[in-house]
């Protein structure tokens, strides 16, 4: 009935889809197994992509080849540039979008993809031989061949969901939980463990009072995600979202709940996401705020349906509801579903390669939340680099690392690997120690280039970003030769009150200054505006942030070089720290644990010190 696969991808969430797609892409045979076809991409949570570092990282995948980018600018109803008052370095594109369009149009994509099939069943189990993954085995009873096997369960793993005292199987409300694979795993030496996810009820947008909240449009301007020609929203089309706040009224309702609150008596076993606790959890770890943020987000463009971001929860039903009628603009609200917690296995990611491979079993990789990640889109990064590293093992070829100087990609995977998580793991700039050079605006000229050798990227957008390049070089050329005397360029600094010159200065060292900006510039002095008008407002912004930059990129990629040195080290696979008697015990046996794929890497592991890391440079002749 089926015949091999090079790649067979478990789970068609956001990291499975990415996984899926990449694969069959570069060539692979590639079969995408769920157990719902018609919940391909779904948002299981918060119906919006991006934010804060995770904008970056959807942008990363956009010039890596894949699709999140694409699918999410089809789908918007909401755009917004976060952190527009602070440095690019922190800007970060996000997206509220619609539902059920999201879905829809990932599956169209996946459908129009070569190379890739589709099964709906549920995949209980492996095949292994020798150490070595060679199959699946469906819940149907079937024997899927497949060379390399993708698993992206999300938290489909013997998830339990939590309402209340109520508790009960599923994945995701109304889908049920999968089992059987945890259990072959962990009899195979895998470690697994239990994490814990939320969501906050849906409400009847028809039932909400607008006129108590503070209104929150998206941008005049709307940048999207994808570097390809995608269509972009009108601004003036967008939905809108509201803020409005919890009060010390619903917080005393909340806890009144608190003795049947599965996290407060102990049937949740799993540790949730520190960065995106439940309502329960904020009143109780914040005592002394009388007030929470809740962000009142539209599901779609046609729906009524509303996600009241904030306010996720487990509590008893009428509890949850009697709480929110207490929240202004929500007295005559209607519910269409409740919160609930979801409880599901993981496997800490230190039992990884880099590529994403597991160290146990050969050509089995693992990605997403099974990896004890939260969030769409760091899932779909590492599915995207698991189905590019599948691909690449059965073609026999190395795996593609990405280092944490090229990608936050790079940063979220090593991370995992070297550190391992004991609470979902999300990523934010912080985490990144190369932000200055990992922004969201040259994510296509850091990446397109891997991915045009991968044969992801296309001829025509490896040309793109090359002639990009080549115009900001350009900009900046213009910029530098372009002298400003002090009778054409004073009326605008005196316009913006900054210091007018007494002589002649170069426009670069006029655009250093924090209150100019070059489309102004440009605009105050026809000469210079004539010179840049061939350009389009991309390259413009780029060039710009270059030069106002220079002297952060410049020392940030000095300390890569650096650092480049300990991340070339590379440590051999066989490397038997156990012998190596002046480290100390807790350093041998993590060393052993991890087995750090470079001395840079081995510098990040939690408990490992500097002289840890010199003993370990004497052993290896250095």
């Amino acid at each position: 009935m089926f015949p091999e696969y090079d790649v067979i991808v478990v789970g068609a969430g956001h990291a499975g889809c990415e996984a899926a797609a990449a694969a069959a892409n570069m060539g692979s045979k590639t079969l995408l197994v769920t157990m719902n076809m018609q919940t391909i991409a779904q948002m299981s949570c918060n119906p919006a992509m991006g934010g804060i570092a995770k904008g970056q990282i959807i942008r990363e995948i956009d010039a890596m080849g894949g699709y999140s980018g694409i699918v999410t600018d089809h789908t918007m109803i909401q755009f917004r540039m976060l952190n527009r008052s602070k440095g690019p370095a922190m800007w970060s594109p996000r997206a509220q979008s619609d539902r059920m369009l999201f879905s829809a149009k990932w599956r169209e994509m996946l459908e129009q993809t070569p190379n890739l099939d589709f099964y709906q069943d549920m995949v209980k189990g492996l095949l292994v031989k020798d150490k070595r993954v060679c199959g699946v085995i469906t819940g149907l009873g079937h024997e899927i061949k497949g060379k390399a096997i993708v698993l992206t369960n999300g938290t489909f793993l013997n998830g339990v969901i939590h309402i209340g005292e109520k508790q009960f199987g599923g994945g995701r409300v109304a889908e049920k939980a999968a089992s059987g694979i945890t259990e072959q795993l962990v009899e195979l030496g895998f470690e697994s463990d239990r994490l814990k996810t939320g969501t906050p009820p849906r409400i009847d947008g028809r039932s909400l009072d607008y006129s108590k909240m503070e209104i929150q449009n998206g941008d005049e301007e709307i940048i999207g995600f994808s570097f390809t020609d995608t269509p972009k929203l009108n601004p003036k089309q967008q939905r809108c979202c509201w803020i409005t706040y919890t009060n010390t009224k619903v917080h005393d309702i909340l806890k009144t709940g608190f003795d049947r609150s599965p996290m407060f008596t102990g049937r949740i076993d799993g540790v949730g996401p520190r960065y995106c606790p439940s309502i329960e959890d904020k009143i109780n770890r914040f005592a002394e705020r009388d007030r929470h943020q809740l962000f009142v987000e539209p599901e779609g463009w046609n729906t009524v349906e509303i996600y009241v971001n904030g306010f996720s929860t487990s509590l008893p039903e009428e509890v949850q509801y009697e709480a929110l009628r207490n929240v202004p603009g929500f007295e005559n609200a209607r519910m269409f579903r409740p919160g609930y917690a979801i409880e599901y296995d993981y496997f800490p990611p230190t039992q990884l390669k880099h590529t994403l491979e597991t160290k146990l079993i050969d050509n089995l990789f693992f990605a997403g939340q099974i990896n004890g990640t939260t969030g769409y889109e760091e899932a779909a990064c590492q599915g995207l680099m698991a189905g590019i590293n599948a691909h690449l093992k059965v073609q026999e070829k190395d795996g593609l690392v990405l280092q944490r100087s090229e990608a936050y990609i790079g940063v979220l995977i090593d991370d995992l690997i070297s550190k391992g998580t004991e609470e979902p793991y999300r990523m934010f700039t912080s985490r990144a120690e190369y932000r200055t050079l990992l922004r969201q605006d040259n994510a296509d000229a850091r990446l397109t280039p891997i991915s045009y050798k991968l044969g992801l990227a296309s001829e025509e957008r490896m040309e793109r970003v090359t002639q990009k390049n080549e115009n900001v070089a350009n900009i900046i050329a213009i910029l530098k030769s372009t002298v400003f005397k002090p009778e054409d360029i004073n009326p605008f600094l005196k316009h913006i009150n900054s210091s007018e010159i007494v002589e002649k200065q170069k426009a670069d060292k006029i655009l250093l200054r924090p209150s100019v900006e070059l489309e102004d510039l440009a605009q105050a002095v026809p000469a210079l505006g004539e010179a840049l008008k061939k350009y389009n407002k991309e390259e413009i912004e780029q060039a710009s942030i270059q030069v106002k930059y220079q002297t952060y990129i410049e020392k940030e990629r000095e300390i890569v070089a650096r650092m480049s040195e300990m991340e070339n080290l590379v440590i051999p696979e066989n490397f038997d720290y156990t012998k190596i008697s002046s480290l100390g015990n807790e350093a041998r046996e993590k060393l052993s644990k991890v087995k750090p794929r470079t001395l840079g890497q081995a510098t990040r592991i939690s408990g490992i010190n500097p002289s840890d890391i010199q003993i370990l440079m004497v052993y290896m002749g250095r």
